[in-house]
C-alpha cells in the first residue's frame, strides 16, 4: 500500500512468486512512484491476492489491517524500534531492534494455522537475512 496525494493506493505486483527479491523490490518501487505521481492505472490496482502495508513509515508501532476483498490476507509491518529484551532462559538483558508484524486473513481462504506459520517464517527470515539473499 502506498500513501499518495489521492489517498492510500494498493498497487498489485503480479507474478511475484516468479521474481527474485531484487525484481520484486524494483517493481514495488516502480509502482510506488506511479502511485505517488497519480499515474497508477486501475488495472494496476486490481486482482491482488495479498497486501503488505507498512505503517511503520508513519511511526505506527502496530496495526490490525482489514482485508480488501477479493484479497485473502494483509500483512502489516510496524516501526522497528530498539527495546530491552530478556533472552529465552531469562538470565540476560540486551537491547534489540524489535518490529511488530500482524497478519489478517480471510479464514474462508486461509487456515489460521497456516497464517501463524507464515508469520513465524517471516520472523525467521528477518532474523536471518543472509538466508533470503542466498535464495536469489
Amino acid at each position: 500500500a502506498v500513501s499518495s496525494p489521492k489517498g492510500l493506493m494498493v498497487p498489485v505486483v503480479r507474478n511475484a512468486e516468479q521474481m527474485s527479491l531484487a525484481e520484486i523490490e524494483a517493481e514495488i518501487k516502480r509502482l510506488a512512484i506511479k502511485a505517488r505521481d497519480g499515474k497508477l492505472a486501475i488495472d494496476e490496482m486490481t486482482g491482488g491476492t495479498f497486501t503488505i502495508t507498512n505503517g511503520g513509515v508513519f511511526g505506527s508501532m502496530m496495526s490490525t489491517p482489514i482485508i480488501n476483498p477479493p484479497q485473502s490476507a494483509i500483512l502489516a509491518v510496524g516501526q522497528a524500534i530498539k527495546k530491552p529484551i530478556v533472552n529465552h532462559s531469562g538470565t540476560e538483558l540486551s537491547i534489540a531492534t524489535v518490529m511488530k508484524v500482524t497478519l489478517s486473513v480471510d479464514h474462508r481462504a486461509i487456515d489460521g494455522a497456516l497464517g501463524s506459520e507464515l508469520l513465524n517464517q517471516i520472523r525467521y527470515n528477518l532474523e536471518n537475512p543472509e538466508l533470503m539473499l542466498a535464495l536469489n
